[in-house]
């Protein structure tokens, strides 16, 4: 979801502005996808290398998802999305972690889509991490066996990756999982992403021809 701060400065406001609108943005497309029944989708929320921005930035989107997460609480109830946390729990606020555990056990349950927030996550991170839990299990180190212990365990790899602003690189996004993905570069700021274009991605990647690595007959 790239581009909240240059929206932001664009239009002469703070880059805090800008993160403000891109968790309403969140909303939208998250209901999107829910109404054309996708059962899964990920926001990239806050990487491990957002920690090197300022203090005062960070300490504001800290502070951001613990506000949406207590605020749009019963959006997320009435809707019935079952929200997950993918990433590092080490570092976070208490607070943080606090709204993500309420959320998460509230909503666990609930089965129209999922919703895995990736905070403090990385690529890199996951893929050293699911080494880590194999080392501790015995287990051999084969892609089965790292596909089992990724944070993403329990969810399939995706199949399209939208990026926003115009950015056209990965950012240790789902390294592993990725392998495969589908990609679709918006030119638009995130908070300008619209409902319009999040289906013409959707539109553009069923017309992709995906033979992963093989030849269709």
């Amino acid at each position: 979801m790239d581009g909240n701060g240059r929206w932001a400065q664009a239009k002469g406001l703070p880059r805090t502005a800008g993160h403000s609108a891109g968790v309403e943005k969140a909303k939208e497309i998250v209901m999107a996808a829910r109404e054309v029944r996708i059962p899964y989708i990920s926001l990239y929320t806050f990487s491990k290398e957002n920690w090197k921005r300022a203090e005062q930035e960070v300490s504001f989107l800290m502070g951001l998802v613990v506000s949406h997460l207590e605020k749009e609480f019963d959006f997320y109830i009435r809707n019935r999305i079952k929200i997950r946390h993918l990433g590092d729990r080490a570092g976070l606020p208490p607070k943080v972690l606090a709204a993500i555990d309420r959320v998460e056990r509230e909503t666990n349950d609930f089965d129209t889509i999922t919703l895995l927030l990736a905070l403090n996550y990385s690529g890199k991170y996951d893929i050293v991490q699911a080494y880590q839990k194999m080392q501790a299990q015995g287990l051999e180190p084969n892609e089965e066996n790292v596909s089992k212990c990724l944070l993403t365990a329990n969810y399939p790899d995706p199949d399209l990756i939208i990026r926003t602003g115009g950015e056209y690189r990965i950012s240790n996004y789902f390294l592993w999982q990725a392998a495969y993905s589908e990609f679709y570069v918006s030119n638009s700021y995130w908070p300008d992403f619209t409902k319009a274009e999040f289906f013409d991605a959707i539109e553009n990647y069923k017309n992709r021809d995906r033979r992963f690595g093989g030849v269709k007959q």
